[in-house]
C-alpha cells in the first residue's frame, strides 16, 4: 500500500515522503495513530502544494537572514567598559553584551545564542564576530571594544 508519512517513522522513511509499506501495518498502526495517510491522488496533490509552501517559506527566511547580513556588516557597535593600562578588561565582553549594544545602538535584535563568540572578549580592540543568522547565513559583526 503506497502511503504519505506525516511524521517520520524509523522503520518506514520521513515525513513528507511517499513510500510502500505493508497493508496490515499502514492500515492498523500508521494511518489510525495519525503518523501517515493513504496515497491518493488528491493527497499526492496536497503534498506537493504544501512542499512548494514549505520551500516559499524557507527562500522567504533565507533572504530575510541575508538583509539581515549585510545590515550587519555595514554598521558596528562600539562598546565602552572599564579598562586597565595594559588594554585589559576590568570584566569581559560575552554574547549578551554584543546582542544588547547592537539594540540599543541600531534598534537591530539580534538573539545573543545566534552570537558565535567562544571565549569572551577581555581586552581593548577590534572583533569580528560570527552571526549564525539563518543555518545557510552567517554574517560578519564588526565589534570595537574601547576602554573608558
Amino acid at each position: 500500500m503506497k502511503i504519505i508519512l506525516l511524521k517520520d517513522d524509523k522503520k518506514v522513511g520521513k515525513k513528507g515522503e511517499i513510500v510502500n509499506a505493508k497493508d496490515g501495518y499502514a492500515r492498523n498502526f500508521l494511518i489510525p495513530k495519525g503518523v501517515a495517510i493513504e496515497a491518493t491522488t488528491a493527497n499526492i496533490k496536497r503534498l506537493e502544494r504544501d512542499k512548494k509552501h514549505e520551500a516559499a517559506i524557507e527562500a522567504q527566511l533565507v533572504d530575510d537572514a541575508k538583509a539581515l547580513a549585510e545590515k550587519l556588516e555595514k554598521v558596528g557597535i562600539e562598546i565602552k567598559i572599564k579598562a586597565g593600562d595594559s588594554g585589559k578588561l576590568f570584566g569581559s565582553v560575552a554574547t549578551k553584551d554584543i546582542a544588547a549594544e547592537y539594540k540599543k545602538q541600531h534598534k537591530i535584535e539580534i538573539d545573543k545564542k545566534k552570537i558565535d563568540l567562544k571565549d569572551p572578549i577581555k581586552t581593548v580592540g577590534i572583533f569580528e564576530v560570527n552571526v549564525k543568522l539563518h543555518p545557510k547565513v552567517i554574517a560578519k559583526a564588526k565589534v570595537t571594544v574601547s576602554g573608558i
